[in-house]
């Protein structure tokens, strides 16, 4: 069974491979290639998965060693895989969502003319986040991180001739290159700590080592998390992310590009247990994160951005539940795996839409659509209950054991992390409730409306096929859309009893994450009932503000926060006045010192040499008298000097 995992990424890269380099004599096959590829992954998933559950706890991790990779004395790279229950977890998330996504691809991108280039490129995302996962060591892992960046800008950017796609598929590239940064310096520094760069030696030593060099080591995994994840302070790229097709939105927000982060955390979690500190700096990230990511999300009248918004704040009850340690590294997964189905659902319902409303992304310019796209109001209603936490779905089951989870931390920090969550929980359901009804309830504010408006800038190409301004006759999506939706809604419903009934998804996980109940000063019958109160809170303002009163076309100015929170919080302004111009005050400087200091010393030291040669040149000057005068002067000298010192 070992060899299976090599194809597990194999599938993928080939078609990637066959895809961007076939040519046009692949355009009219291409995108079944590309389905055909994710779905065969998804097959030796399942069956490595199989074997896994048929083995004792103790045995269920797989490995299989490619090739070395860098073979040179005191340094060893290999080209190696490691499958156990937190691998097989994220194989199976990423295959069976991203085959979804591909097949509701199919239908999505059907006009474009490029569309076997796009599958090439969903090949290629996948490929690479497989690797991420499924790499022995921290240098394979970084690897498939790259691989994810590159594939995103690809994606981010697919419809490049648009300027505002193309700026964002750069900022996201670029701001990630900055949590990079953090990755490749806490390799480095496990290579000099520990003198490998391989999971099993790097995690089973943390107790040998100073929580001083830990400590570091944590802080640059967090900093690279940060930028895949979205977390404050990288999350700026994300909601730009939105410029690229739907189904790519989809992708990074659901299975793939955003949960490395959390997964970074996870394995590593060895390390941060031991560095206190550096786990504080987690929960504080995840608790700032998915408050900031919530508020966002409540000011978007953009539905993709409003559900980018989500899906910051989403990860940040991931990554609040990682830097809980043991009490809260299985939940983190298990909430992200059900935020794979109801949130890919979400995406791919919001797709649907707008298939049906030529592509507008303006919630004020919908309304009464439940009535013509029955399907996609169905399964994108059953993705809002399972996200709010409504109960017996999915999200009810894993967010509500994140939150029992932050209160089990303990003390003030307990209570303080408990209460981001909950208010967390509340926001959730107003902007949540608030996208609902404004497009599938209500009056029809599309009739008599073009669409294509300034206000929608992210509107996509596909509006072309059905007249730039022409008003919008909604419709159901086909069936190769409608059946990636129907397939998620169920798992969006059913997910999270299935993982909690027996604990069988804590059980699990448990030999890779371990597991500590915790000291919570509520019991989870409180902390259910206090999230039920947050939901019913957020869902009554929301109807009270959006489903009681008609819509305006055009968005009231509102207060200051929601001014603040309609530009992201302010997170480019604050980006563009601390980084841009200081890196430009900084380079400034940087310039001067070189004129002034460096270009001093170098070009006064190039005039000293030269005014003193200058000087010198004067003594050779090839007339034998003034040379005779010189050796007499010289002779002189000595002379006098010599009868002197006898003298005295």
């Amino acid at each position: 069974m070992e060899n299976l995992i090599a194809l597990l990424v194999a599938a993928p890269l080939l078609g990637a491979a066959v895809l961007l380099c076939g040519g046009r004599r692949l355009d009219a096959v291409g995108h079944w290639i590309g389905v055909l590829m994710s779905s065969a992954s998804f097959v030796f998933g399942v069956i490595l998965f199989a074997d896994l559950l048929g083995k004792d706890a103790e045995h269920r991790t797989l490995m299989q060693h490619l090739f070395s990779w860098v073979p040179v004395e005191g340094f060893q790279a290999d080209v190696a895989f490691r499958l156990d229950q937190l691998s097989v977890t994220f194989v199976l998330l990423i295959t069976g969502v991203g085959s979804l996504i591909h097949l509701y691809s199919v239908g999505y991108m059907e006009h474009d003319e490029r569309r076997r280039r796009f599958f090439g490129y969903l090949n290629l995302f996948l490929a690479a986040m497989l690797l991420l996962v499924l790499a022995d060591n921290y240098l394979l892992l970084y690897v498939g991180w790259e691989g994810v960046g590159l594939a995103s800008y690809l994606l981010i950017g697919f419809w490049q001739h648009k300027p505002s796609a193309a700026t964002a598929a750069k900022k996201a590239f670029l701001v990630n290159r900055v949590g990079d940064m953090g990755l490749s310096i806490a390799i480095m520094l496990m290579f000099t700590t520990f003198g490998t760069f391989a999971f099993g030696p790097v995690l089973s030593h943390t107790g040998d080592t100073s929580e001083g060099k830990l400590t570091a080591i944590g802080l640059m995994l967090l900093l690279a998390a940060c930028g895949k994840s979205a977390q404050v302070p990288l999350q700026s790229w994300l909601g730009d992310a939105m410029e690229g097709p739907t189904p790519v939105s989809a992708l990074i927000h659901a299975a793939t590009m955003v949960t490395a982060g959390v997964y970074l955390i996870v394995r590593s979690g060895a390390i941060f247990n031991a560095a206190p500190d550096a786990q504080l700096a987690v929960t504080v990230v995840g608790a700032v994160t998915l408050l900031f990511g919530a508020i966002v999300g409540c000011a978007k009248d953009d539905i993709k951005k409003a559900l980018a918004g989500s899906t910051m704040s989403q990860i940040g009850y991931m990554v609040l539940a990682a830097g809980l340690g043991p009490i809260g590294y299985v939940f983190a997964i298990m909430h992200l795996v059900t935020h794979g189905f109801f949130k890919a659902g979400l995406f791919l319902g919001a797709g649907s839409v707008m298939h049906g409303m030529n592509d507008e992304v303006d919630m004020r310019k919908y309304g009464g659509l439940r009535k013509y796209m029955p399907v996609t109001f169905i399964t994108f209603g059953l993705g809002y209950l399972a996200i709010i936490g409504f109960p017996g779905l999915s999200g009810f089951f894993s967010k509500d054991k994140i939150i029992e989870a932050a209160f089990a931390k303990g003390g003030t920090e307990g209570w303080i992390l408990g209460t981001c969550a909950l208010l967390g929980a509340a926001i959730t359901a107003f902007y949540m409730t608030r996208v609902m009804l404004m497009t599938f309830f209500g009056e029809e504010r599309w009739k008599n409306q073009p669409t294509r408006s300034p206000e929608a800038p992210s509107a996509e190409p596909a509006a072309e096929h059905h007249g730039e301004h022409a008003e919008p006759h909604p419709h159901e999506s086909p069936k190769v859309m409608t059946i990636p939706m129907i397939v998620l809604a169920v798992g969006s419903v059913f997910g999270g009893a299935f993982f909690s009934i027996g604990d069988r998804f804590l059980h699990w996980l448990e030999p890779v994450t371990g597991h500590s109940e915790g000291d919570s000063p509520l019991s989870a019958a409180a902390v259910t009932g206090g999230t039920m109160v947050c939901l019913l809170i957020g869902v009554g303002i929301a109807w009270a503000m959006y489903g009681r009163r008609p819509v305006p076309a055009v968005a009231p100015r509102g207060s200051l926060l929601t001014r603040a929170a309609r530009r992201d919080l302010l997170q480019d302004d604050f980006n563009h006045v601390v980084l841009v111009r200081g890196g430009e005050h900084l380079t400034r400087s940087l310039v001067y010192v070189d004129h002034t200091l460096v270009d001093g010393v170098v070009n006064g030291t190039a005039a000293s040499v030269g005014g003193l040669s200058g000087r010198m040149r004067k003594l050779q000057n090839g007339f034998a008298r003034s040379y005779a005068v010189s050796m007499f002067g010289g002779a002189a000298i000595l002379i006098a000097a010599t009868l002197l010192m006898r003298a005295v």
